[in-house]
C-alpha cells in the first residue's frame, strides 16, 4: 500500500517529502554531534578533579588562600578549597584518609611519611623561622636570658620542640629552664594575658596576637625578645639556614609532577605577593580565619621571613636539619634522610 501512495504523488509531494527527510537526517547529524560536545565537556570536567588545600592557621598558609581567592589554579582544577588543621597528628589522619591533595607542613612531617613508605614529596620550604620568645621581663632578650625561669610552650613531639631543644642546649640553659607545657598555643596565650606567667615561646601568628590583645586590653608591657630563627643562626654557625615550613603533596598527587609543579610555582607566586602587600593579605586572610584580627594577621607578615623555595633547590639546607634530627631525634623523620626523589618539585 505505501508504494502505491509513493507512485500517486505529484512531483511536487515527493520533492516536499524528500526536504523532510534530509531534514531529519541533518536534526539526527546534528544531535549526534552535540551528544558527542556533550560527552567531550562530561571527559573534560572529568579530568579536572578538585582539589583541596590544607594548613594551620599559620604564615605559611596564607599563600594557599591566596591562591584559591586568585582564582591561581583554575586551569588544573574546577574547584579548589582550603581546609585547617589543628596539629600534624591530625593532618597524619587526614592525609592517611586521602582528604587533603597539598598541604602547609612542618619540614620533618614529610620525610617521616617518606620513610614510612609513603610515596609523598616535598614541594617547597617557604617559611624559615616562626617561633618567636615573648617576655613580660625586658631584660630577657635572648633564650640564654631564660635561666632559672619557666617558659610556656605547647610543642611537646614535633619539629617546634625539637628546635627548642636544641637551641636550649646551644645556649647552655638545657635543664636550667623549667618548660611548663600548655595544651595549646591558645592557652599559652590566656595565662600570659592573665598575668600567670611571665615567659611564652609562639609560632606566628599567636605571637603577634598576644602583643596586640595585650596592647588593646592595656595590659602591663609584653616584649618580642628572640626569633628563634636567630638563635639559631647564632647557635648554628655552620647551617644558619632553619628551614622549617613548606608544602607538600599527597601521596595520591606526588606522582602527577606536572601538577606538582603548577601548585609549587601558584604557591610561590603567591608567598611574593604576601611578602610585598602584608596589609592585603592580612585582610584576605582575615576572611577565611575571622578569628584572627586583621593588625595581628599583619604584624605576624611582617615579622616572618616567608621565602619560597623549591624543595630540591634548599635540600642541602634541609639535609642539614634532617641530619641534625636523625642524629638526636631520629623518631622525627624515620631514622634516615629521605630519598633524593623527595625533593620536588
Amino acid at each position: 500500500m505505501s508504494l502505491g501512495v509513493w507512485v500517486s504523488c505529484s512531483e511536487n509531494d515527493s520533492m516536499r517529502i524528500i526536504r523532510i527527510i534530509k531534514s531529519i537526517n541533518t536534526a539526527r547529524h546534528a544531535a549526534a554531534a552535540l551528544c558527542l560536545l556533550l560527552a567531550g565537556t562530561a571527559g573534560a570536567a572529568e579530568t579536572r578533579p578538585p582539589l583541596t588545600l590544607a594548613g594551620p592557621a599559620s604564615v605559611v598558609s596564607f599563600p594557599l588562600l591566596h591562591m584559591i581567592d586568585s582564582g591561581a589554579l583554575k586551569s588544573h582544577a574546577d574547584r579548589v578549597t582550603f581546609r585547617l588543621w589543628q596539629n600534624p597528628d591530625q593532618l597524619r589522619v587526614l592525609l592517611a584518609n586521602g582528604q587533603v591533595d597539598y598541604t602547609a607542613a612542618p619540614a620533618n612531617l614529610p620525610a617521616l611519611l617518606a620513610n614510612r613508605g609513603e610515596p609523598v614529596r616535598l614541594l617547597n620550604i617557604s617559611v624559615w623561622g616562626q617561633l618567636w620568645l615573648v617576655s613580660r621581663d625586658p631584660q630577657v632578650r635572648r633564650y640564654a636570658d631564660l635561666s632559672g625561669k619557666v617558659l610556656l610552650t605547647s610543642f611537646s613531639r614535633d619539629l617546634p620542640a625539637i628546635l627548642l631543644d636544641e637551641v636550649l642546649r646551644a645556649e647552655h640553659v638545657a635543664g636550667k629552664v623549667t618548660l611548663r607545657r600548655t595544651r595549646d598555643m591558645q592557652d599559652a596565650v590566656a595565662l600570659m594575658l592573665a598575668g600567670q606567667a611571665d615567659h611564652a615561646v609562639l609560632g606566628e601568628p599567636m605571637a603577634s596576637l598576644l602583643l596586640w590583645r595585650n596592647a588593646r586590653a592595656g595590659g602591663a608591657p609584653l616584649y618580642r625578645s628572640q626569633s628563634l630563627a636567630s638563635a639559631w643562626r647564632e647557635a648554628f654557625p655552620g647551617q644558619p639556614a632553619l628551614p622549617q615550613a613548606g608544602l607538600m603533596a599527597s601521596s595520591r598527587r606526588a606522582p602527577d609532577l606536572a601538577l606538582s609543579r603548577a601548585v609549587e610555582h601558584a604557591y610561590a607566586a603567591s608567598a611574593r605577593w604576601c611578602s610585598a602587600q602584608p596589609r592585603a593579605c592580612a585582610e584576605l586572610t582575615h576572611r577565611h580565619l575571622p578569628q584572627l584580627p586583621v593588625a595581628a594577621i599583619e604584624a605576624s607578615i611582617r615579622v616572618t621571613r616567608l621565602d619560597s623555595r623549591p624543595a630540591s633547590e634548599v635540600r642541602p639546607q634541609l639535609e642539614a636539619l634532617y641530619r641534625l634530627i636523625a642524629d638526636k631525634h631520629p623518631q622525627a623523620i624515620g631514622g634516615r634522610l629521605p630519598d633524593v626523589g623527595f625533593y620536588g618539585p
